[in-house]
Order: C-alpha cells, then structure tokens, then sequence
C-alpha cells in the first residue's frame, strides 16, 4: 500500500469530505477568494487576509505562485481555477496580479479581480516597463541574482532576490522589524524573466476588477498604480503602506475583496480602523457579475488618461 493511500485509509476520519474532488470547500452562496501572491513572497504573505476572510464565512485558496514566467505561473494558476466548484474572486499581489490577468483569460468561474500593490497589465505589456512608467522605484538597486539551471537542461535562468539586509527597507518598511527579517529570509525568488514576459490580454476589460493602492510602495511607484487602477476603471482604495500591504493592511486588503465578491457595502467610514486608507474609487469596473446586484458601484467616471496626464 503506498503512502498516499495507507494515510486515506487510517486518518480518512480527519479528511473533510469537502476535499475528496480537489475542490475547495464552500460556504453557502459566498465565492471561493483565491489569493496569489507575488515575487518576494510566499503564500504565508496572506496569513491576515485569510484569517479575516475564513472569520467572515468564506472558502479561501492561497496556492504557491511557481514565479518561473508568466504564462507557466498563470497556466498553474488557471489549473487551481479549474478545480473550484462555483464562483472565484481571484486576488493577485504585485507580479501576482499579471499572473491573475493571465489566468482569468480562459477561466470563466472568474466574477471578479482583485490586485492588491499590484500589475495590471493590457496586452503586450510587461511587469517591468510598468514600473518603470513612473519614477519611484528603487527595487533594481536592492536585488541579488543567483543563476539557475532551466529545467529543460538547455541552460541558466537568473533568480532575482532582494538582499536580506535590504528587505525591510524596501519590501517591507512598515511591517514589524522581526516579521520582516522572517519574510526576508523565506522570500520565493522570481525568475527575471519573468517580469519581462509580456501579457497575451488584459482580463480586467471584461471582469470587474478591484485595486488597493499602496501609496509607499518602493517597488511599483504609486503613481504606476494609480494610472493602471484609472486605466482598468477599477473600484480603488489607497492605503499608507509599503509594497507588503497584504502584510502590513490585512484589514484593508480583506475588505476590499469582500467588496469585489459583492457582500459588504464599502464606505470611508467603515475603513477608517484600518490605519487611515483613503477611498478613492477611480472608476467604476465594466459589467456586472451573478455575485449579487450592485456588485460595482462609481462614485465618478474618469476619462482615461496617458501617463503624462495623470
């Protein structure tokens, strides 16, 4: 008997049932939140959010991104997708958010994005000339690369790290001194590569899609979040955060996508413990979805605008 098998057979007691088809668990009619989270990171970046939202009654997924490129980290992405019953409010920090976009392309179970310090990129475009479209970042003056062998055998990759003793500084100013040191030491490097891979669409045109703006951001200048947030005419929030913010703004960052699977009506008031966000909603997201009426709603309309006129 394997393993696999010898462990079903004896602890299948302490199994939930809700697993035995690989989909997630569900929770009455609430959607299934998943949360990918970016270069830097891992999946313990959502520790916070997932705590809130589990408390809140939802089914969460916070997969490990592979960060190898963006069409294998968003063709891994879409598979998870695949394997949950029902509706998915698909979340992305930082590169996760080009990895969503990607991802939600071809996956119909997909009623809203959420990016979160994150990239939404129009076809064509790639993670890193979007934040370079703004002058702010500083993240290329931090990184360590560390070669790899490409998995092919048909040559190196190059791994990009940010240096530990730089970590807290850059990533994460505004989380906890050891917290950071913790992240730092347990970051997922992400192929460089990767961030020079150029989107095939933009999942955002279609799907309403949600932005939480981190406005001390030293890796993508707000500006650039700003102006992609006013592009995909995403309902936005600004919070005073690093680039960690699902990190350092849990509350924010869970309040927001509790807006985008549409059963929390969102107002400046009901921010206001989360440390100071501003509710600046910048537009308002194409379409509606099946998650409930009123699932988007602008408070104004804004022309789009090119970079320079931001």
């Amino acid at each position: 008997m394997g393993l696999l098998t010898a462990c079903m057979a004896t602890c299948g007691a302490a199994v939930s049932p809700a697993f035995a088809d690989g989909t997630a668990p569900r929770t009455g009619d609430r959607p299934t939140i998943v949360l990918v989270h970016g270069a830097f990171a891992d999946a313990s970046a959502w520790t916070g959010v997932v705590e809130r939202l589990r408390a809140a009654g939802y089914p969460v997924m916070a997969p490990a991104n592979p960060l190898r490129g963006l069409q294998y980290d968003s063709a891994y992405t879409a598979s998870v997708l695949r394997s949950i019953k029902g509706p998915v409010v698909l979340v992305g920090h930082s590169y996760g958010g080009a990895v969503i976009n990607e991802a939600a392309l071809d996956s119909p179970n997909v009623k809203a994005l959420v990016f979160a310090a994150g990239f939404l990129p129009a076809e064509g475009e790639s993670a890193s000339e979007l934040a370079a479209q703004y002058p702010g970042s500083t993240l290329g003056q931090t990184l360590k690369q560390v070669p790899f062998p490409l998995p092919d055998g048909s040559g190196t990759g190059t791994d990009l790290y940010i240096k530990q003793e730089l970590f807290h500084k850059q990533f994460a100013a505004d989380v906890a001194p050891l917290k950071a040191a913790v992240m730092a030491a347990t970051q997922r490097p992400v192929a460089a590569q990767a961030l020079e891979d150029r989107a095939s669409g933009a999942a955002w045109q279609k799907i309403p899609s949600f932005d939480l703006i981190a406005s001390n951001d030293k890796n993508i200048p707000a500006a650039a979040q700003r102006w992609m947030a006013k592009r995909a005419k995403a309902v936005s929030v600004e919070v005073p955060s690093s680039h960690a913010a699902p990190v350092s703004h849990p509350e924010a960052t869970a309040e927001l996508i509790e807006r985008a699977a549409g059963l929390r009506s969102m107002t400046p008031s009901s921010l206001a413990a989360t440390g100071g966000p501003t509710w600046i909603m910048v537009g308002v997201a194409a379409g509606a979805t099946t998650l409930g009426a009123g699932l988007v709603t602008a408070i104004r309309r804004r022309k789009t605008a090119r970079p320079a006129d931001v």
